[in-house]
């Protein structure tokens, strides 16, 4: 059976990945459904949704468009996401690699960094990161990133001591190759299925906290974010309940289509398993 067909089998892979391409439509046609400055005026301060065809969401309370930024701030949460998971990944996969092959010494000082990262909460770590660096979007991306890293790696690393004693591997050691490159051409790429699966975890985690940083105004500025948005809305939450429901909704929609994704990558690669 195709990896595809063992895909479909999964009802909350399928549901994931709808709502997942849903945002990520609404990311690339941003710039086509609302060009411009999605900060700029569009219209009178705290209208109300449905009131005005063209601003349909309505407005806050500097008449600001509600639905440009929704759609540009889907933009943000993507970016984020994608970028520190692929950050996260990277790193944990290299580390966990060279850890689990290299063992001994190398092995226990690579874990005890790993251990020493996980100590802290991603979060706080990401706030400290932040704080003392400028808000910018890559500053955010790889605050989160030093976070989410140890997850990956310590996966790769038991990946890496089940696959370092099999045959193809041994054959690579009497054929002369150098103990790098068996590493990283012969282990690393069938070590890492079961890490890129954990990478839905990790951008669905990434998106929360980047609204979570963008909520206490850590986030860059310049750029629409659902969470700041929801900041916004915190100050007319009683007249203007909708400025902040309405990019929460978005929020929780993203992060359980990402999870439902990751669930749905994760049955596709058991059944692959079991079948081998």
């Amino acid at each position: 059976m195709s990896a595809l067909a063992r895909f479909r089998r999964s009802p909350e892979g399928v549901i994931g990945l709808a709502l997942l391409t849903v945002l990520a439509l609404a990311a690339l046609l941003a710039p086509l459904l609302f060009p411009g400055d999605p900060l700029r005026i569009a219209g009178p301060p705290l209208l109300t949704p449905f009131t005005d065809p063209a601003l349909p969401l309505g407005t806050d309370r500097l008449g600001r468009n509600v639905l440009a930024g929704l759609v540009h701030g889907a933009r943000a949460s993507l970016i984020v996401g994608l970028a520190a998971a692929l950050v996260a990944v990277a790193i944990g996969s290299l580390v966990g690699t060279l850890a689990g092959f290299a063992g001994g010494l190398v092995d226990e000082a690579l874990m005890r960094v790993v251990d020493a990262f996980q100590i802290v909460p991603g979060f706080l770590l990401a706030l400290a990161f932040v704080s003392v660096l400028q808000p910018t979007l890559p500053v955010v991306v790889t605050a989160i990133a030093l976070g989410a890293w140890t997850g990956p790696a310590r996966l790769a690393r038991a990946e890496v001591l089940s696959i370092r004693e099999r045959d193809y591997v041994a054959a690579a050691r009497i054929i002369g190759m150098h103990p790098l490159e068996i590493a990283l051409r012969e282990i690393l790429p069938n070590a890492l299925p079961p890490v890129l699966a954990l990478s839905a975890v990790i951008v669905a985690g990434a998106i929360l906290t980047e609204a979570a940083l963008s909520f206490l105004g850590l986030g860059d500025p310049n750029i629409v974010t659902w969470g700041s948005m929801i900041a916004e809305g915190r100050a007319v939450l009683r007249s203007a309940p909708y400025l902040s429901i309405v990019p929460g909704i978005a929020l929780v929609l993203t992060v359980i289509g990402t999870y439902l994704l990751g669930e749905g990558l994760a049955a596709m690669l058991s059944r692959r398993e079991r079948q081998a």
